[in-house]
This record gives structure tokens, C-alpha cells and sequence, in this order.
């Protein structure tokens, strides 16, 4: 599975274009699977025209096979996303979690929850690829928009969740 998501910036208004998960069977064969996923790309640059592609970076699991899988399928969405001009970024799954739930270590189901919480709306639990890929884009708006975080006068640095609340004033409640 793909999880894919765009998001329209409307001043400081945050929107979902499109969001959802490229279903890819295990039957194809792995070099038709990695061509629906440069056409899946391809396609949704054309259709949106996003300024810039966020994607998550590989991290390191046991099955090295996987790993070598996951790296393929990367590099193919990079590589359509270059050809189609884009500048490229890559997130941690850690800073992704980080920025977006004020937790490193969230599972995806918090991940899940916020991005709800943040936009709104329903979102669909059956997949968490796409939402996923949400926090993503969501991660890659705040870290290049963020709001400066001013420091005291001498006193004691901002604590993690200080600058979090600083850099985030429209997610406290």
C-alpha cells in the first residue's frame, strides 16, 4: 500500500486536497507494482500541481528484503515527482509524529486521531497509509512555516511542549 495526501494552504487555513491509499496486489509483479506507483504519482502531480513532495524517509527494520522493496517503491515517487519539477523532502517517521501529535514515539492511531482533530473531519481508520501520508505533508507546512518561537530574557529556555504550544497556537484548546 501507497498513502498519498495533498493539502492546500489558504493563509494560515490548512485543507485537504486528496488523501487515500494506492492498493497494490501482492500478486503483480514487483516491477508492475513500482510502475502504478510512478503513474499514481505522475497523476496526482498533474492533477494538483503541488508546489513541493514530502515523503517519508525509509527506516530501518529487520527483513532486509523489505527494506530493499521499500527503497524501490520510494525512489520511484521521488523520481516522478522529479521529473515533474518538484523540490523534495524527506521526514523522519519520528519528526513526522513529533510535529504532528507533540510525540516521537505516537502510534498510528494518534496519528490517526489528529488528523482528525486538525482538519476537522471524519477520516476513514481502515487504512492508516493515508492518513499517514497527511501527517506528512501536515509535518512538512509546519516545519516550513512555523511560527518563530521567541525566547525569555534571560530566564529558562522553552521546554519541548512551550515551543510546540508556540509554534502550533491554532491546535490548543
Amino acid at each position: 500500500m501507497m498513502g498519498y495526501g495533498i493539502i492546500s494552504i489558504f493563509g494560515k487555513k490548512v485543507e485537504i486536497n486528496a488523501f487515500g491509499v494506492l492498493k497494490l496486489s501482492g500478486k503483480d509483479n514487483h516491477y508492475l507494482r513500482l510502475k502504478q506507483i510512478h503513474h499514481k504519482v505522475t497523476e496526482l502531480i498533474s492533477g494538483y500541481q503541488p508546489d513541493s513532495f514530502a515523503i517519508e524517509a525509509p527506516f530501518f527494520g529487520k527483513n532486509v528484503q523489505s527494506m530493499l522493496k521499500l527503497g524501490r517503491a520510494q525512489g520511484v515517487a521521488i523520481a516522478a515527482a522529479m521529473q515533474q519539477g518538484l523540490e523534495i523532502f524527506e521526514y523522519s517517521p519520528r519528526r513526522i509524529k513529533q510535529v504532528i501529535t507533540g510525540n516521537g514515539n505516537a502510534g498510528k492511531e494518534q496519528v490517526w486521531k489528529m488528523m482528525q482533530e486538525i482538519f476537522q473531519r471524519e477520516l476513514e481508520a481502515t487504512s492508516f497509509d493515508g492518513t499517514d501520508a497527511l501527517a506528512v505533508a501536515l509535518c512538512h507546512y509546519y516545519d516550513n512555516n512555523s511560527l518563530p518561537v521567541k525566547k525569555s530574557t534571560g530566564k529558562k529556555n522553552l521546554s519541548s511542549w512551550e515551543k510546540f504550544i508556540a509554534m502550533n497556537p491554532h491546535r490548543v484548546k
